[in-house]
């Protein structure tokens, strides 16, 4: 890498770490919290708002079932918390739905949970940013203009942050998610007080009314369904705790366990406080204006939360705008979760062979690196498409979060069967079993209602992205394995070749050719010719008389190229040279080393096409000699000994030229010989 592209990246990412200090990356409880659990956390600012947007489609009576819908949202992430809890004990070596369900389920179950999650995670990225830069205009809406850019931005900070380090960048979000819980407990405390008090907040809205009359019978409870649904957004994230559990200090499964618990009972608390105060303050919001009636001139919806900080506080007060800060700054930053898990489940699916090797790889700062820019890019490109609307993306969100939960903890069953099986059944393992026995059906029956009631919402696209994660992963795998058996040693293993031909490309005489042939003469090949396309005829007899006034002791071949191409009369010539079945044809390649991006525009791209294409010829060897250019000295790497050193290659006669090629004359490629001269003497003495 040029110092022009290492500086901005240590500024940006950092030193690089040794593989020794991967420990001192280990996270302890206080900053593993905001790095696994910002997601779940950072979801009561839009949870609640969701199941409003929905019931407020039935009028200002439905809105009333706000808190009951949310109850039953509670109840399922306690179940769920519960559970993944039990399988961070079971597997403290990471991988969550994807562990359990291969371990229990089999490779198609695991690979699918795996497919589901990184669909999960995608959208926990591009739902977060929107729902912060939401958040943010609500309080300046002068940005909203910009709304797509300000995700751009984010997305590139956080990608940033991540690069640098898991202990790092959770030490920059903790200011954020603990600001957040706090403001919120603040206002909520607040608000319920005034509440008792007699002088319970007011709701900028709560003069707006309701263009819609209440359902009845089964459009009631199609609606109540949806609003389950949709407010079932708060649970997601909650598997990335059991996806990290090897990056929690010492015991790590009882700290992720331990972290899991103060996640899933902050999250219910403020779901819970939001949802009640949200109804007592009579606060009305639906998908557009046009659903609501009594909407005053200029008038612009702002998020729940926004409405019951000003309602509390009073609107534009210190109060207010520090819930709106904390509120941008930990949705923006909940995407840290899915930074956090994606790049794991990635690294643990690519030492699977599910997925390419270099997904398992760590850079520079212990992180799976390639992982994160791969989820930066796609998250980047939903913003993108869907105009960063969170409305549109959170249609796409929660599908796949339920598929791994059912998975994981269908498998979780089978584990405690199998424990039971080994020892034998106790009041521990019974009830073990139970609560992942309801969990699972829970998560199921969930998994049916969203699907069934977003589906024509914009979950379809999930439906269709997930079997194809799946079949790609199979195919990449089937590759690997297919790519192991083609590679393993045979048992007489590899035959020593009984001849090497070399054949050096010359476009001109100078240092780059004749340190080419002075390496090809040292490796002493049965025989050796210089190999001229002549694409200028000019050119081509000015290294004629050059290489009969050098005496170079090599034969030169000249092959005319009707097209003025480079690559196909090389590959004529070489399938002409007759070998036996154990000889190697060894191409050499002279190529310039620059030291500027610019200037490698400028050269060696002929012999890089033309690399590429003698990979696939059977019997030929490339090797590309290089010549440092001044430019590349600045980059130069050490190394014992330099050139100056070396001894001059002596001669060792005249070499004889290359056997004469069978078949019909190409028309295009018709070579020509310039025989060498009489005597020897070494190229490196033959300089002048």
């Amino acid at each position: 890498m040029t110092t022009s592209f290492r500086l901005p990246k240590r500024l940006l990412v950092g030193n690089p770490m040794h593989s020794g200090q991967l420990s001192e990356t280990l996270l302890p409880k206080r900053l593993a919290l905001p790095v696994y659990c910002s997601d779940p956390i950072s979801s009561n600012a839009y949870a609640t708002q969701e199941i409003v947007l929905v019931l407020a489609l039935g009028g200002a009576t439905m809105v009333l079932f706000t808190p009951w819908v949310a109850l039953l949202v509670v109840s399922l992430l306690a179940l769920v918390t519960l559970s993944y809890r039990q399988t961070c004990h079971a597997y403290p070596d990471g991988g969550g739905a994807y562990a359990v369900s291969r371990a229990n389920l089999g490779r198609n179950a695991s690979l699918v949970a795996a497919a589901a999650l990184m669909v999960d995670y995608v959208m926990t990225v591009a739902v977060s940013i929107a729902s912060g830069v939401e958040n943010l205009v609500s309080a300046f809406p002068g940005l909203r203009p910009h709304s797509v850019l300000l995700c751009l931005v984010f997305i590139l900070v956080l990608t940033v942050m991540n690069l640098r380090g898991v202990r790092e960048s959770g030490t920059l979000f903790a200011i954020p998610t603990y600001g957040f819980i706090l403001s919120v407990f603040v206002m909520l405390g607040v608000g319920f007080w005034n509440a008792f008090t007699g002088h319970t907040p007011v709701a900028e809205s709560a003069g707006l009314g309701f263009a819609n009359t209440s359902p009845a019978g089964a459009a009631l409870v199609i609606l109540l369904l949806r609003a389950f649904a949709s407010g079932c957004t708060s649970l997601t994230g909650v598997e990335a705790v059991s996806n990290g559990v090897p990056t929690f200090r010492e015991p790590k499964a009882h700290n992720a366990a331990l972290t899991l618990l103060m996640m899933g009972g902050l999250s219910i608390a403020m779901m819970m406080g939001i949802s009640v105060l949200s109804t007592w303050s009579n606060l009305h919001i639906a998908d557009s204006l046009s659903e609501l009636t009594n909407v005053p001139a200029g008038y612009e919806q702002r998020t729940v939360l926004a409405q019951l900080s000003a309602a509390v506080f009073g609107n534009n007060s210190l109060g207010f705008f520090a819930v709106q800060g904390f509120t941008t700054l930990i949705l923006v930053l909940a995407a840290n979760t899915a930074f956090n898990g994606f790049p794991i489940l990635s690294s643990i699916l690519a030492e699977d062979r599910y997925m390419p090797k270099q997904l398992g790889r760590r850079g520079d700062r212990l992180v799976f690196s390639n992982g994160i820019i791969i989820l930066a890019s796609i998250a980047a490109g939903l913003i993108v498409a869907f105009n960063g609307s969170v409305t549109r993306l959170i249609q796409l969100y929660i599908l796949g979060v339920f598929v791994s939960f059912t998975l994981s903890q269908a498998g979780m069953v089978v584990y405690w069967r199998r424990r039971a099986a080994e020892s034998r059944w106790s009041a521990t393992l019974l009830g073990s079993m139970l609560v992942n026995a309801i969990g699972a059906i829970a998560t199921a029956v969930v998994l049916v209602i969203v699907l069934l009631t977003k589906f024509t919402h914009g979950a379809y696209l999930v439906v269709v992205a997930i079997p194809l994660l799946f079949f790609l992963m199979l195919r990449i795998h089937r590759h690997y394995s297919r790519v192991s058996r083609q590679l393993a040693p045979r048992a007489a293993g590899i035959t020593l070749p009984s001849r090497i031909h070399a054949v050096v490309l010359i476009s001109q005489l100078n240092e780059p050719s004749l340190k080419a042939l002075a390496f090809a003469r040292a490796i002493r090949p049965s025989t050796i010719t210089a190999l001229r396309v002549d694409t200028n005829a000019a050119r081509t007899r000015k290294l004629v008389d050059d290489w009969a006034a050098r005496d170079i002791p090599v034969p030169l071949t000249i092959v005319s190229s009707a097209y003025r191409d480079l690559t196909d009369p090389v590959l004529s010539y070489l399938s002409r040279i007759h070998i036996g079945p154990r000889d190697v044809v060894q191409v050499f390649i002279p190529e310039y080393v620059v030291g500027h991006w610019w200037e490698q525009v400028l050269h060696n791209q002929s012999a890089l096409r033309l690399k590429t294409r003698l990979l696939y010829m059977p019997g030929v060897m490339v090797t590309s000699v290089p010549y440092q250019l001044s430019s590349a000295e600045p980059f130069a790497l050490g190394r014992p000994g330099t050139a100056a050193d070396a001894p001059a290659v002596p001669g060792a006669g005249a070499v004889p030229p290359p056997p004469s090629p069978g078949g019909p004359t190409d028309a295009a490629s018709t070579p020509s010989a310039v025989p060498p001269a009489a005597g020897d003497r070494s190229l490196a003495g033959s300089v002048r």
